[in-house]
């Protein structure tokens, strides 16, 4: 009786394991299409990955040192990524995940480096909000950091 409890419990415990680690893999999988449609200016896509017109901010210091926090809204994110020119070339790269995840919410800290027409641009952490709705993950708020120089 005492050997069924162990593999029961073990059964549980590693069946747990195996459906976070899926979850895990589907919140990184649409972090990973978000920045695919994004290089590809695919607004169509971009547009399905997030729950309505959502909250973007960036934290960022001025010149004078200060801190600034930067507001806008995805259509406006949407339409900025469209309207670079095709003669240019942007790059955000993605340089690991950590991934949070409590029944249908989600969060990614995912730092990166952009770079712009080849030249590095700045770096910082995105942090994305995600609700998980019939099966699929969608952003729900993204904040990110932007700096010159990389603490990581």
């Amino acid at each position: 009786m005492k050997r069924l409890t162990i593999i029961a419990i073990t059964l549980f415990f590693t069946s747990s394991l195996i459906a976070q680690n899926y979850e895990n893999d589907n919140v990184k999988q649409k972090i990973v299409d978000f920045f695919d449609a994004f290089h590809k200016q695919d607004t169509i896509k971009l547009k399905a990955m997030a729950k309505g017109n959502i909250n973007m901010q960036s934290i960022s210091v001025n010149h004078e040192g200060k801190t600034r926090l930067d507001e806008n809204d995805y259509s406006s994110f949407v339409k900025n990524i469209a309207s670079i020119p095709n003669d240019k070339t942007f790059e955000e790269k993605i340089l690991g995940f950590d991934i949070k995840i409590d029944g249908n919410m989600a969060n990614a800290w995912t730092p990166y480096e952009f770079w712009f027409d080849g030249n590095f641009s700045h770096c910082g952490i995105n942090s994305f909000q995600l609700i998980k709705e019939e099966k699929t993950w969608k952003i729900i708020y993204l904040v990110d950091t932007r700096r010159k120089k990389c603490l990581f």
